[in-house]
């Protein structure tokens, strides 16, 4: 199983920007912990980041076919980006939308999420613990529904 891992603008500067909001992990920091959870998940993980819009959307509709999954931590465009929202649901792959803060704790406009309805589901305000468990989540429910298909 593969699973594509996109970390949407602005989250190159993890480690540095916010550290009161966002942590002091880096983005390498945590792809290196995504990469390692992969292995004890015995899964493979391409982990991408962009600040263009467009690039997520094109890495998404690409993603058919080679990934089985995508774990997205779209950033600022959770709460903007009809684009991002619809390319994950024409590909229709299962997606959990992950955030390091808890988005509804904030300013309210983060409350509403574009990715949420397209989703399995979301996970947020768990600092780096929200990736972890976000793949955790969708490599069960990627394992669950393919021997469900096979059966």
């Amino acid at each position: 199983m593969h699973i594509l891992v996109l970390h949407g603008p602005n989250l190159n500067l993890l480690g540095r920007r916010e550290p009161e909001i966002y942590g002091s992990l880096s983005l390498v920091e945590i792809d290196q912990r995504l990469q390692a959870q992969a292995t004890e998940l015995a899964v493979q993980v391409t982990c991408r980041q962009s600040n263009h819009e467009g690039v997520l959307v094109d890495w998404i509709q690409q993603a058919l076919g080679e990934f089985q999954g995508l774990l997205i931590n779209p950033g600022a465009y959770t709460h903007t980006s009809l684009a991002i929202a619809d390319a994950i649901r024409g590909t229709g792959l299962p997606t959990v939308e992950v955030h390091l803060s808890n988005i509804y704790a904030r300013e309210n406009y983060r409350h509403h999420s574009w990715i949420a309805p397209v989703a399995i589901g979301q996970i947020s305000g768990l600092g780096g613990a929200s990736y972890r468990w976000g793949l955790a989540a969708l490599v069960q429910y990627c394992q669950e529904h393919q021997s469900r298909k096979l059966s």
